[in-house]
């Protein structure tokens, strides 16, 4: 496939508006997101975070994976090499509606994790790959770019690279879904949430799954720019 001197023009542009309107809408979602669990921090709850979580785990016969504290704001995961919940400062000993939410999801992933729910074995089947990628596929990138005329080879590999980072965004979504539905499920019925709450751990976990659509809507609309800068490459 040939350029005419209007397509890279064309899709340059479209391309800028795509990546710009992308990063709007995931700056707005941050805020949102940021917001909601400052406001969610200050409506009491029963229980810490830390007791949240321990209390998750035991109903549902979980006894080798243990909850410890990690650094940072939001910074909290399930780590499935450890077995550990890794809950930031700002939940693991707050008391409040947003950590509830935030440690029950995290208890979430240990379940599937128990049950061997099949889009987390494929995410952490990629994550070698995904690491191994992203240390290199920039460059891979770049000097696929530079040469994508006289060895358009480059390129190629490199989009490959990224798919696979694309990939692992998009298996991360069902991931992360239901890992909020599982925690939803357990703060009802064990009454930890009730009527008055329980739509705002609804809406702190619902603002932070829109963090991952947007993430791999972005990688989505990053791989296929590459694939179209690879098509129109003259030959």
């Amino acid at each position: 496939m040939f350029l005419t001197a209007a397509t890279p023009v064309v899709y340059d542009y479209t391309y800028l508006i795509l990546f710009f309107g992308i990063a709007i809408v995931s700056y707005l979602v941050q805020a949102n997101l940021k917001r909601k669990f400052e406001r969610y921090s200050k409506m009491p709850i029963g229980m810490t975070g830390r007791d949240i979580a321990i209390k998750m785990l035991h109903d549902n016969g979980i006894y080798d994976v243990k909850v410890v504290s990690t650094p940072g704001m939001l910074t909290d995961h399930y780590n499935p090499t450890t077995k550990t919940v890794n809950l930031s400062d700002g939940v693991y000993n707050s008391a409040s509606i947003a950590a509830a939410a935030v440690a029950a999801h995290e208890c979430g992933h240990a379940l599937q994790h128990a049950k061997a729910y099949a889009p987390l074995k494929m995410r952490s089947a990629l994550v070698p790959i995904v690491q191994f990628s992203s240390s290199i596929v920039s460059w891979i990138l770049l000097i696929g770019i530079l040469t994508v005329n006289s060895m358009p080879q480059f390129l190629l590999a490199g989009i490959v690279l990224f798919a696979s980072t694309t990939l692992f965004s998009f298996i991360t979504l069902p991931v992360e879904i239901d890992a909020s539905r599982r925690a939803l499920t357990w703060l009802e019925i064990t009454g930890i949430t009730n009527s008055n709450n329980h739509k705002y751990a609804t809406g702190a976990l619902r603002s932070a799954a829109y963090t991952y659509v947007v993430a791999a809507l972005s990688s989505l609309a990053t791989l296929l720019y590459y694939v179209m800068i690879y098509l129109n490459r003259r030959d």
